[in-house]
This record gives structure tokens, C-alpha cells and sequence, in this order.
């Protein structure tokens, strides 16, 4: 009986115990993953700027160049130059067919000259006249042949005479006609069309003499001289390599447990081994997809491990000379300082 008693007790008592034993685990974990997004995080990567291979868009003989390694450019600063006498002369053409083609349409909307209406006039006339005696002719043939003074024959022959003169009167009055109205509508489009495309075989020509002067597309520092003058290239043939001077990209990558830290826009401080300076930036892009941590990037986490890649934008007026292509530097990332207290850190 006694036994039966105790027993009941000591039961509630192993429940409250197990209560309060899972209670503190689940508070344990939530403090540790408190204090672990409280500290910074800190990523490693490698400075990526971007590169550009300039070419000429036109084929031919390098007169010149202009610029050596190491040397800077700003956009518009002509960089080489092509022997440019080849597309001269091609201009000159197109601009001699272009003329051509406007005096022709000229000439079909001006119509014929006064002189021209007057010959058409006067044809007219003419043709009248010779009608005009080619029925007296007929007439008169006609009445001598009862009396045997004119044959049947020449009485046919008066005949075909007088139709002739009249086939004569009707084509001198459409020449008259055409002579008047002047050309047609369908030739004077045409002639506008000729002239369209001459126009665009001139710009053309024009496009190409133009290109063979290469410019410089934006501001930053020739990396390689890929040609010398005199050297023969062909159309996109890069003659220079050159490195932008912004916008400067960071590579990094982060491991899945620290995903959920970081997110688009986040404010980040970069550093590097070679000088004190911190440089501001942003993150600006989050690979959705995993990969294997690359060789060339160091983290304590094991290179086995999957990551995602990251990029981060140098804020232009931190920008300098001092983060160069492949340099390896440091990211902070304070993911509390950056994400409002009551939003968790990573969540849009």
C-alpha cells in the first residue's frame, strides 16, 4: 500500500524534470544562436575588376598607336589608328553616287525643259499638215478613178498614205501630252529610292572611315599593347587590352550556415594586407546556386565545404589604385548593425 503511494510522486516529479531539462536546451540554443549573429562575419575573397579588349570594327593597316602599358585613358581618347586612305576613297564614291541619283530625281520632278514642249508643239503641227494634204491626196484619187485618170492602185496607195498621217497626228499629240504632264509618279519613286540608297551607302562609308580611329570607352589603364604600327588586323582583332578603373567588384564566397546573414545591399568594410585603409562598400549580388569553395579562396571553413559566391561593389569614392586585379583581401559584414532589431538578419 505504502509502495503504491510513493510512486505517484516520484512520477510528477521525473515529468517537471524533464520539462525543465528540454525548457533549457531550447533556451540554450537560442542564446547560442543569439551571440553567434551578434558577432561580425567575416568572409575572404579576391579583387575583381573588370577587364576590356578593344578592337577596331573595320580591317586594315595600323598607322598608329598611341598609348603604352600602364598608361591612363579617359573615354573619347583616341587609342590607334587605322590607314585610313582606303575608306577616303570609298567615301568619295558613295558621295559621287549620291549626287548622281539627286540630279536624276531632279530631273524627273523639274519635267522637260520649255525648249523640248515647244519641238513637241511644233512636231504636232507638222504631223497635222501632212495629214491634212495625205486626205487631199486620197480625195482627189478617188474622184479621178470612175474616169480611168487613176488606177486602183494608186487610189490604195493615197489611202494608206492618209492613214499613216493620222497615225502621225496621234503620236505627236502624246508626245505633246507626255511633254506637258511631265514624268511619271512610278519613275520619280523609283528615283527617290536610288537616292535613298545611295544616301545609305554613303553613311555607311562614312561609319567605316570613322572607325578606323578606336576610342577610348570609358576611364582606366592599358594592361597590354596586343599591336605595333604597320601590323595588318582584321575586324574585332583586339589591339589593346584595358583594365576599367570602375566600377571594383570583390569575389567572395560564404557557407550555407551564414547565408541567412546577409542579403542584397548589406554595407560591408574591405581591407587588405598592403595598406591600412578600409574601403565601404555593398553587397550586390548572392549566387542562388552551391559550389565548391575555389582554391584560390581562403576561409576556416574546409574547401570541401559548399558555398555560395557573392559580390560586393567598392563604393566609387573609396575606389583607388590600392585594390588591384586579383588581390586578396578581408570582408566584414556586421549583419546586426545592418538589419532592423525586429526584422532577423537575411530576410528582405
Amino acid at each position: 500500500m505504502n509502495t503504491g503511494r510513493l510512486s505517484r510522486p516520484i512520477r510528477r516529479v521525473l515529468v517537471l524534470l524533464i520539462i525543465i531539462t528540454i525548457a533549457g536546451g531550447i533556451a540554450y540554443v537560442q542564446i547560442q544562436r543569439t551571440g553567434t549573429n551578434q558577432n561580425p562575419l567575416r568572409l575572404y575573397g579576391n579583387v575583381d575588376i573588370r577587364e576590356v579588349q578593344l578592337a577596331f570594327r573595320q580591317p586594315g593597316r595600323i598607322a598608329s598607336m598611341m598609348f603604352d602599358e600602364g598608361d591612363p585613358v579617359s573615354p573619347g581618347m583616341p587609342m590607334a589608328k587605322l590607314d585610313d586612305q582606303p575608306y577616303r576613297d570609298a567615301l568619295a564614291s558613295a558621295e559621287a553616287s549620291v549626287q548622281v541619283a539627286q540630279a536624276e530625281l531632279s530631273k524627273l520632278r523639274s519635267g522637260l525643259r520649255p525648249q523640248e514642249i515647244v519641238l513637241a508643239q511644233e512636231a504636232l503641227k507638222q504631223a497635222k499638215a501632212i495629214a491634212v494634204n495625205a486626205e487631199r491626196n486620197y480625195q482627189r484619187q478617188t474622184k479621178l478613178r470612175p474616169s480611168g485618170a487613176s488606177s486602183q492602185s494608186t487610189v490604195d496607195a493615197a489611202r494608206a498614205e492618209r492613214d499613216q498621217a493620222v497615225a502621225g497626228v496621234e503620236t505627236a499629240k502624246a508626245r505633246l501630252s507626255l511633254a506637258t504632264e511631265g514624268f511619271r509618279q512610278e519613275d520619280i519613286a523609283a528615283a527617290q529610292a536610288l537616292l535613298a540608297a545611295a544616301q545609305a551607302t554613303r553613311n555607311q562609308a562614312a561609319t567605316a572611315l570613322a572607325d578606323t580611329v578606336l576610342l577610348t570607352p570609358s576611364t582606366g589603364t592599358v594592361i597590354t599593347r596586343i599591336r605595333e604600327p604597320g601590323s595588318m588586323v582584321a575586324s574585332q582583332n583586339p589591339v589593346y587590352s584595358l583594365s576599367l578603373d570602375k566600377p571594383v567588384y570583390v569575389r567572395a564566397y560564404i557557407g550555407e550556415p551564414d547565408l541567412g546573414r546577409i542579403a542584397p545591399g548589406m554595407a560591408v568594410s574591405v581591407s587588405n594586407d598592403s595598406s591600412n585603409k578600409i574601403y565601404r562598400g555593398q553587397i550586390g549580388f548572392i549566387s542562388p546556386r552551391a559550389e565548391f569553395t575555389p582554391k584560390t579562396v581562403e576561409t576556416t571553413d574546409l574547401r570541401t565545404d559548399l558555398v555560395y559566391r557573392l559580390r560586393i561593389v567598392i563604393d566609387e569614392a573609396d575606389s583607388d589604385k590600392g585594390l588591384r586585379q586579383g588581390m586578396p583581401v578581408t570582408i566584414d559584414v556586421n549583419d546586426t548593425a545592418n538589419n532592423p532589431p525586429d526584422q532577423p538578419a537575411g530576410n528582405p
